[in-house]
């Protein structure tokens, strides 16, 4: 591996996505600089977005949306709203991303709009406990999904549930630390299964509907509630529903690797939000029309119940369909927070290690080892619905902020080349709804929420500490690879005396090395053939010795 870690650029003077080139080769003199590559098109990108909010959400969060709704009109409300909201969410976002084309996404922009400290809590929550989180309880889902037709009539062993889970996330990350093309076909192709097998669902939906299997969404009884719910109870349902969205945003953590992204960024998230918003709102119709809210809430698995109610002997499919769509985004939160990772070492907010990449396959490798790491701790602990709820709070608080930022950059710099420009009651209107909803979940569960709050703030001595705090002794920066300097600019140390030198170091001392290993395996056949030797001459000696 080498590594590379770009120089960030000027707060309030972002520069351009870098652009591709060809690794190097082996060999101890080569210079050219190691970068991410543009591999991802338009199909790709789609996927990716797709393939990140469609994973185990849909799967989960019906269960958890209705609890809170109160009635079954309410809980499909709040999915339809969720999506609209998204929307919003994402036109700023779009951008945002062409206006400060740096990968990274939230992180990136709240660095370069509000500087180093509040990028680096962004970084810190979403690295310590949002995206491992959310890998873990996608990949418990997997397994339990994939271990249902084996223990049918009972919940599948928590151990035999998180082998499977570890095994599944070490298998994506060797898939995606060897090679960026090979991840982003694995996305395409539990893209379109995961939305095969939602199509499924809607298809039997739909058949149900038109063969009068409806009861429950007949108005008179999709209002019926059988609980009052309160704004706190419908705050809590939303957070449980933006779950299941999350995701929308993770196509901007590799603005560097999208092929022309001023076209495609905003293009796929045009087509991905309206298709996903559509697909969970019938998924949830299709629900409803063969279980009832009593079923539903008391299923453990809800495509699996709804499959052994309509599929019969071919149930088997639906535990099947959900281990791909939950497989496919595994794989796609894999390859974004491993990016989100790569953005904070080279912006000198994590360790250097973090920014180094494959000089052949062009992949952060140390990032993702660091991602897989924390998920397979995160799976060690706590409950699904307990940690959604913290991963939901943390994640709307991160929207939130980084939207705000939409307009204190209108307000600091109007005359930046923005290629797309939402109309300013889009961000505002999202920032009402976000304020509504935090406010109220404070209320509702202070809790959780406070401790969603202690999680980010937390970073605050972290920040002094490791980044701010320039004087640190040298044994300091030896163990953590931090820089010595503020947050918003990497300090000398991380920068090469010129382009490509950092590479060539690495080079000469990964060449030095392969020298030093070639000697040791000389030695090493030298000394078997003589002891070889040795032993034929013996036996000769003792041949001879029977004959006389």
């Amino acid at each position: 591996m080498a590594g590379h870690t770009q120089q960030p650029s000027g707060r309030g003077n972002p520069g351009p996505a870098p652009s591709p080139s060809p690794g190097p080769g082996p060999g101890p003199g080569a210079s050219e600089r190691v970068a991410l590559k543009k591999e991802i098109g338009l199909v790709s990108a789609c996927t990716i977005i797709i393939g990140n909010i469609i994973g185990s959400g849909i799967f989960i969060s019906p269960k958890g949306v209705l609890e809170h709704s109160g009635s079954v009109g309410l809980a499909l409300f709040v999915w339809v709203l969720g999506g609209g909201i998204t929307a919003l969410g994402s036109l700023c976002y779009a951008e945002l991303g062409v206006a400060i084309p740096k990968s990274g996404g939230d992180y990136a922009y709240v660095t370069e709009i509000f500087g180093g400290l509040a990028g680096f809590l962004l970084l810190w929550s979403a690295v310590l406990i949002m995206y491992p989180t959310s890998l873990a309880v996608i990949s418990m889902t997997f397994s339990n999904y994939v271990l249902q037709p084996v223990f049918p009539n009972c919940i599948p062993p928590s151990a035999a549930s998180r082998a499977l889970s570890m095994a599944c996330l070490m298998l994506l990350t060797w898939v995606n630390s060897s090679s960026v093309r090979w991840a982003t076909r694995i996305q395409d192709v539990f893209t379109g299964g995961k939305l095969l097998a939602l199509s499924l669902i809607i298809g039997l939906g739909f058949v149900q509907i038109f063969q009068g299997h409806f009861e429950e969404l007949r108005p008179s009884n999709a209002f019926d509630f059988w609980m009052t719910p309160s704004v706190g109870h419908l705050a809590l349902a939303f957070l449980q529903g933006s779950f299941a969205f999350s995701g929308w945003n993770f196509l901007n953590y590799v603005t560097e690797e999208l092929v022309d992204p001023r076209k495609n960024l905003p293009r796929a998230i045009f087509i991905s939000i309206p298709l996903v918003t559509f697909v969970y709102t019938f998924t949830n119709v299709a629900y409803f029309t063969a279980m009832s809210p009593q079923e539903l809430l008391a299923s453990n698995a809800v495509a699996v119940t709804f499959g052994e109610k309509l599929l019969g002997y071919f149930s088997w499919v639906m535990p099947v369909s959900v281990a791909l769509s939950t497989f496919g985004g595994i794989n796609g939160y894999l390859f974004t927070s491993s990016r989100l990772c790569f953005s904070g070492a080279r912006e000198g907010h994590l360790p250097s290690l973090l920014a180094m990449i494959h000089v052949r396959h062009c992949t952060p490798i140390p990032a993702l080892l660091v991602c897989c790491g924390a998920t397979a701790v995160i799976m060690l602990v706590g409950d699904t619905y307990t940690l959604i709820n913290y991963v939901s709070f943390i994640n709307y608080l991160c929207y939130g902020v980084t939207i705000l930022g939409l307009l204190v950059l209108r307000w600091r710099r109007p005359a930046l080349h923005r290629p797309i420009k939402v109309n300013l009651l889009v961000p505002v209107t999202y920032l009402v709804f976000w304020a509504f909803l935090l406010v109220f979940s404070f209320i509702s569960e202070p809790m959780v929420c406070g401790v969603g709050m202690v999680i980010v703030l937390t970073g605050v001595p972290i920040f002094f500490l490791g980044v701010f705090w320039r004087s640190k002794p040298k044994c300091v920066h030896r163990l953590t690879g931090l820089p010595g300097g503020g947050g918003e600019r990497s300090l000398p140390a991380l920068r090469a005396a010129r382009p490509g030198q950092a590479l060539e170091d690495t080079m000469r001392h990964l060449w030095s090395l392969k020298q030093l290993f070639s000697v040791y395996m000389l030695l090493f056949i030298e000394e078997v053939f003589l002891q070889k030797k040795k032993k034929k001459k013996k036996k000769k000696i003792s041949w001879k010795k029977e004959i006389s």
